[in-house]
């Protein structure tokens, strides 16, 4: 393509920018529709708030709450628990806690005052309740929807269908599918509401929809502080649930505790009455040794050697408590299960059977507690079971390894004792067997004793029992509603009210291929621009003497132009211009008539020839004879061509030659010698020929009968003609093939907004568009 025409091309931005100024109401409008329903979105949607509150919890890792019990940290018991914070917010958010908490609070119902086009939650301002009294096991797994119509002394009940259930007096109860009912006054005084629409959602839709909108974070990484918060329409719903959330979290964890406590301490009584009975037992046994044998102290007699041997007598006792607290421990677990706990810190002197019994617990704990909402065969709890029973065969393997230590560390005493005993071989008798008795006395003392300080311990804490969440900031709502958010959506409906009607435009403008300005010719082609003819005015065909259209003027400013391009020509011969176009239907006949007719106004003797002989369309401005310029081309008698021209009958100096009968060879007569002696003898007659030729893309005739030309004006109809097809034009204009070309857009807009209408209708009374007017030229404007 031309290097002019690719410059032309280039983006023009303030052309841009003037399109769409240009449409300003559209972009009005726009907005003012967007804002319109911003306004009715806002005026109808429900309000959301959120609520927030902060706690404290527990968090071995990072401090929390471990400083409260640091008192008690000499005690073995609480030395094994753990917390972290990830872990408490995943039972925070667990659905079991979440549910506890909706049935504490009885938000699965709903009450709504029922309004024209929105209804309004009456949360604690209800004047009724709705009591569920019996139902089955499959009522609370769906939802159901009640309207109660509330009249004197009684009320109407509907079903969710509308259907009338029944009237009853308010206690009086309402048998429905699957339930039992009653609805109660909240309130002594009459109820000014007259529809409440009471809805009890399923308790799975429920539970999912507060854990969805639940929003459970840590605050920084360096504390256990953690933010709840909810989003819901009634701002006093959301602080009641957060609130009674966290009361329900601490309470579980206090039973947990509670829990561990409570077995550890039954444990801890029944090995006490054991001891107890036995210990007794063993006491008795040394009263009637000493009363048989008449004995007060036979130690004195052997004081030295005891002295010697108190170490070993000391490692052999303690030796056997550990074996009978081992012993204890194994055949409680040979006949527990694997979900009941092994009591803690029994064994002290081995710490991996101590740490091993304590994870043995924490699983068993989890794996109940994951019990209460989740079945037998959730892949969790399999999992977690699994880790129990290996658990629980490790803790025994490490118990049995203790207690053959323990044997044989016995054996070692008793040993290191038998020499200790040939040293006394002397002692009496008596003395061996009171101190197999007194040994026997003081293991099960020192049982006795261990077992009730464990129970005190386990008593203790017991009693300081702590919640695992310490309240930081109670759950507070905010004033204003966090969604719909007013400022976004005026600004969105802003944003959206510009951009359809510029989107709509693009979309146009970039589907749109036609050529609709002057300016779509000038950067698609190089030819001289000739003059715009807007669309025709008040249906006038041809323009007449006085008249003062945009349409007539825009032919006068055609004609001063095309002056200015034809020149000089040859004195005494006429000026020859020949019209063609791209297509039919371009206007080029009602172009060439009327500019005839504006030529012939300026006492110029003018001869309109009709060369379109294949589709002749000057019959349809004038009443044309049959006979025409065909008829000449084939006459084979020399009529001569004044025979075949008529003169208008309106305008004066306006003769017309028609293009006469359509023939069966218009290519080979327009290739004859007698269009040549033709154009040759009216040349010298006239001082203008208008030529209407036909379209260059259909046919040859007029390439044929180009050379006659003085100039060519190549017509093309805005909102008609492809843009591509211009290229054909600059082809031709490129290739010199039709002499003196310049071109002419016909059938534009008239604008008004630029005072003359593209420089035309001065002085005129320009016709004001209706709105469906304006409406299709928005859709056809560039």
């Amino acid at each position: 393509m031309d290097q002019s025409i690719q410059s032309n091309s280039e983006l023009n931005i303030k052309e841009v920018v003037l399109k769409y100024i240009s449409n300003w109401k559209w972009f009005v409008l726009g907005v003012f529709l967007s804002f319109l329903c911003a306004y009715v979105y806002l005026r109808y949607s429900i309000p959301q708030y959120k609520a927030d509150a902060k706690i404290l919890v527990k968090d071995d890792r990072k401090g929390g709450l471990a400083s409260e019990l640091s008192a008690f940290s000499d005690l073995s018991m609480l030395a094994n628990v753990k917390s972290n914070v990830d872990n408490e917010i995943e039972v925070i958010t667990s659905r079991t806690l979440i549910e506890r908490t909706i049935k504490s609070l009885g938000l699965e119902f709903q009450y709504l005052n029922i309004g024209r086009v929105k209804s309004e939650e009456l949360y604690k301002n209800c004047p009724i309740q709705l009591v569920v009294v019996s139902s089955n096991e499959n009522y609370f797994k769906n939802d159901h929807s009640y309207r109660i119509e509330n009249k004197q002394n009684t009320f109407a009940i509907y079903d969710v269908s509308d259907v009338l259930i029944g009237n009853f007096n308010y206690g009086q109860k309402i048998p429905v599918e699957g339930a039992a009912l009653k609805v109660l006054k909240t309130t002594p005084k009459p109820i000014a509401i007259k529809n409440i629409s009471v809805q009890i959602a399923a308790m799975n839709g429920i539970v999912g929809s507060f854990k969805s909108r639940l929003n459970v974070a840590v605050l920084s990484k360096n504390t256990s502080v953690i933010e709840l918060s909810l989003i819901d329409p009634v701002k006093e719903k959301a602080v009641d649930f957060l609130n009674e959330l966290i009361v329900t979290y601490n309470n579980d964890a206090i039973d947990d505790k509670k829990y561990i406590s409570e077995n550890t301490s039954k444990f801890i009584e029944q090995r006490l009455n054991i001891i107890t009975k036995e210990l007794g037992e063993v006491e008795r046994d040394v009263e009637s040794f000493k009363k048989s044998n008449r004995v007060t102290d036979i130690a004195s007699e052997a004081t030295l050697f005891l002295d010697n041997a108190s170490e070993f007598e000391k490692r052999k006792m303690e030796t056997l408590t550990q074996l009978k607290m081992v012993g204890s421990v194994l055949e409680y677990i040979s006949v527990s299960s694997n979900k009941d706990l092994i009591p803690a810190n029994i064994i002290t002197q081995d710490q991996g059977a101590s740490e091993l019994i304590s994870q043995y617990n924490q699983l068993v704990l989890e794996r109940n507690k994951l019990l209460k909402s989740a079945g037998e065969k959730n892949t969790l709890v399999k999992t977690l079971t699994t880790k129990i029973d290996a658990l629980q065969e490790n803790v025994k393997s490490s118990l049995r390894q203790l207690r053959t230590n323990l044997q044989i560390q016995n054996r070692d005493l008793e040993k290191q004792n038998a020499t200790i005993s040939g040293k006394i071989a002397k002692i009496p008798t008596q003395e061996r067997l009171f101190r197999d008795i007194d040994r026997r006395q003081h293991v099960k003392e020192a049982l006795f004793l261990y077992l009730l300080e464990k129970r005190e311990e386990m008593a203790i804490s017991f009693a300081v029992t702590t919640p695992n969440a310490k309240v930081v900031d109670p759950a507070i709502s905010t004033i204003n509603p966090v969604s719909p958010n007013r400022k976004i959506i005026y600004l969105g409906s802003l944003l959206v009210g510009l951009l359809i009607p510029f989107g709509c435009i693009y979309l146009i403008d970039l589907f749109d291929t036609k050529i609709k300005t002057r300016q779509d010719l000038e950067k698609n082609t190089t030819l001289p621009f000739l003059g715009e003819i807007p669309k025709l005015e008040n249906g006038q065909v041809i323009v007449e003497h006085t008249s003062r259209t945009s349409t007539a003027e825009a032919l006068r400013i055609v004609r001063t132009n095309l002056e200015f391009l034809l020149g000089e020509t040859k004195e005494g011969l006429a000026k020859t211009i020949f019209l063609t176009s791209t297509y039919p239907k371009e206007g080029k006949t009602f172009i060439s008539v009327n500019l005839a007719a504006i030529i012939a106004q300026s006492e110029k003797k003018v001869l309109l020839i009709g060369m379109d002989i294949r589709n002749p369309k000057l019959e349809e401005y004038m009443e044309m004879p049959q006979r025409g310029l065909t008829n000449f081309l084939a006459d084979k008698t020399g009529t001569p061509i004044d025979d075949f021209i008529v003169k208008s009958p309106t305008i004066s100096n306006l003769n017309v030659l028609p293009a006469g009968v359509i023939p069966p060879n218009p290519a080979e007569l327009l290739m004859g010698k007698k269009v040549t002696e033709m154009f040759s003898y009216l040349k010298q007659n006239y001082d203008y020929i208008i030529v209407d030729t036909a379209p260059v893309s259909l046919v040859t005739d007029t390439l044929i009968i180009a050379k006659h030309a003085d100039s060519f004006i190549y017509v093309a109809r805005a909102n008609f003609l492809d843009k591509r097809m211009l290229e054909l034009p600059q082809k031709l204009y490129t290739e010199n093939k039709l002499p003196n070309m310049s071109i002419l857009l016909n059938d534009t807009k008239i604008n008004n907004k630029y005072g003359y209408g593209y420089g035309y209708g001065y002085g005129a009374e320009v016709k004001k568009e209706t709105l469906f007017e304006k409406y299709k030229s928005f859709f056809k404007k560039a």
